[in-house]
């Protein structure tokens, strides 16, 4: 993840998709979709640390669009918002792979709970603010990023770069991934722009000393491990 975990909120009304968005900002970076189509694009790029999912959608509804999304393997934490509240629209949602649910109207401090407890539980909003790996530790709320206690001088988007890689060991990250998390969707800047950050990021990590690999992974993408998983 970046300094901030990301969330998108897939809601056709808009004057509550604002309200949320208010609600949830201080916590999180929103992006916002306002219908099945758009939701199911956005949350397909697998760069979203929680979705807030409305299931009442035109184009494609939102129980549609959570199936979709888990048949491509996006595993990102959804909390479904509807005013459906049987039993049964509760139990299929969570069978197509929910992992909350809150029904209208809601109140505004439980879904804020709601949303906090999920990122809190994936590991997406730290309570201490430090992610670390190895003798790497990134502290998000100071921007600082330090090697076995000496700070790294990263620039621009580096910090955030790293932090999504160190957020995600083990894990291959393509370079599109990379690239609509930091840069986002409209961005018009070539994708190219990764390439030289990552190999800005490299530079550093050796010039301060660090044994951690980033590793380029043939037509799929990045990896950081720790040292001794190399």
């Amino acid at each position: 993840m970046s300094a901030t975990a990301k969330v998108l909120v897939v809601e056709d009304e808009r004057e509550l998709s604002a309200d949320i968005v208010e609600l949830i900002k201080p916590i999180c970076d929103v992006t916002t979709a306002f219908d099945g189509e758009q939701g199911e694009f956005l949350a397909s790029q697998d760069v979203f640390d929680a979705i807030i999912l409305d299931l009442m959608l035109p184009g494609e509804s939102g129980l549609d669009l959570l199936l979709h999304i888990r048949n491509k393997e996006v595993k990102t934490p959804v909390l479904i918002l509807t005013a459906k509240d049987t039993i049964a629209d509760k139990l299929r949602g969570f069978n197509d792979g929910a992992d909350d649910y809150v029904t209208k109207p809601f109140h505004r401090e439980e879904l804020l709970a709601r949303m906090k407890a999920l990122l809190k539980r994936t590991g997406h909003l730290n309570s201490t603010d430090v992610i670390s790996l190895g003798q790497l530790a990134i502290n998000t709320s100071k921007h600082l990023a330090t090697f076995n206690g000496q700070p790294l001088t990263l620039k621009g988007r580096e910090f955030d770069l790293l932090t999504y890689l160190v957020a995600n060991p083990g894990t291959i990250i393509t370079k599109e991934q990379i690239f609509n998390r930091l840069w986002g969707f409209d961005s018009e800047t070539s994708l190219s722009v990764v390439e030289v950050y990552m190999s800005n990021l490299r530079k550093e990590l050796k010039n301060a000393g660090s044994d951690l690999s980033i590793r380029t992974i043939r037509n799929a993408g990045y990896i950081v491990e720790a040292p001794d998983e190399q």
